[in-house]
């Protein structure tokens, strides 16, 4: 009866109330010992009930106190600890906010791809999403060579040779996983970390190296590894490489879309990055039907406002008789033109 009733334990109240089902569940038993026994209900039965009561009572309540120690000494990740992770206030997630912008919105795409694809395969959703926020946290060491955070426009690898910026990238998953060992955020999320980009080549830098050189050595452009060991690192390395590569598609349209994520999770799937892990063909199926329907929603076409149209030249249609540069006039009321956001009336 306890373990059936935490069985998805999201609250550490749900441990006190898994308790109380144990006290009464051993209330239940001592009445029925006594009614089958035909012995008297009196003091002493009350007393027995009592105490099988207050030994469920206490029982939840011990494992609450119980649970962040073994959590905090074991590394072990519960439901509830996952729960406190994905809290956006969590340190880490704040100083990567501030220090690398652009991954955070990344890495907060790619919990919302990863949540969907968990809950249409029937993995921890939970588990995914929170894995996919601290994926990269390894790049608030070195924020200015991720293309994502390069606002100023300029490019940190130009001065680079390409073994030294292929470096840099592989270097982001060891930090990662040296602040998650930091803070404490548990095993599974460290493995994660570790397993989101498996072996994959690094093909930019692999590709322009081999332009300066006859003889490159792929072992010096691919990720050390491991490979995805659970359904949940696999998803987080296909969300990962989908989402980045959604940001450099022009025009993005549903068809494109689709293509896009075809072709990104097949290239995974035949260099072999998802062999050890769980993740079936009917997963990669589905996995890829969701990702296409919260991408659409990220990329969904937006109407010009007549503002926007103005601003752009006006494209809109015209009448013939009316002159170009002729201003149009607003039929709103002329208190309109005048009002500011935040004045008051």
């Amino acid at each position: 009866i306890g373990a059936h009733s935490v069985a998805r334990c999201t609250q550490r109240t749900t441990l006190i109330k898994g308790g109380l089902w144990v006290g009464a569940a051993n209330l239940f038993m001592v009445l029925l010992e006594r009614l089958m026994g035909g012995q008297e209900i009196g003091l002493r039965a009350a007393a027995d009930m009592a105490i099988g009561l207050s030994g469920g009572l206490t029982a939840g309540v011990a494992v609450v106190g119980i649970t962040p120690i073994v959590e905090y000494i074991f590394g072990y990740t519960t439901d509830i600890k996952l729960l406190e992770l994905a809290n956006l206030d969590h340190p880490l997630l704040k100083e990567m906010m501030l220090k690398a912008p652009g991954t955070y919105h990344h890495s907060m795409v790619v919990g919302n791809l990863v949540e969907a694809a968990a809950k249409a395969i029937g993995v921890n959703p939970l588990l995914a999403r929170v894995s996919a926020y601290y994926h990269d946290i390894g790049k608030i060491t070195k924020p200015q060579y991720f293309v994502e955070n390069q606002m100023d426009g300029a490019n940190r690898h130009a001065k680079l040779t390409p073994s030294m910026s292929s470096l840099i990238l592989i270097s982001h998953v060891k930090e990662g996983v040296d602040l998650a060992r930091k803070y404490r955020l548990g095993n599974r999320i460290i493995d994660v970390i570790r397993q989101h980009h498996g072996t994959r080549l690094i093909t930019y830098f692999y590709q322009k190296a081999r332009e300066n050189h006859q003889e490159v050595n792929e072992d010096e452009f691919r990720y050390l590894g491991p490979k995805p060991q659970t359904r949940e690192a696999g998803l987080v390395m296909l969300a990962d490489a989908v989402e980045a590569a959604s940001r450099a598609m022009e025009h993005p349209t549903p068809a494109r879309i689709k293509g896009l994520v075809q072709r990104v999770i097949n290239d995974i799937f035949i260099d072999g990055q998802l062999d050890e892990c769980e993740l079936t063909l009917k997963d990669l199926h589905e996995i890829a039907k969701s990702f296409n329907v919260i991408l659409n929603a990220v990329y969904h076409h937006r109407i010009k406002y007549p503002e926007q149209e103005a601003a752009d030249g006006g494209n809109g249609p015209r009448s013939p008789k009316e002159p170009k540069d002729k201003p149009q006039r607003r039929k709103e009321n002329g208190r309109k033109d005048i009002r500011r956001l935040g004045a008051t009336r």
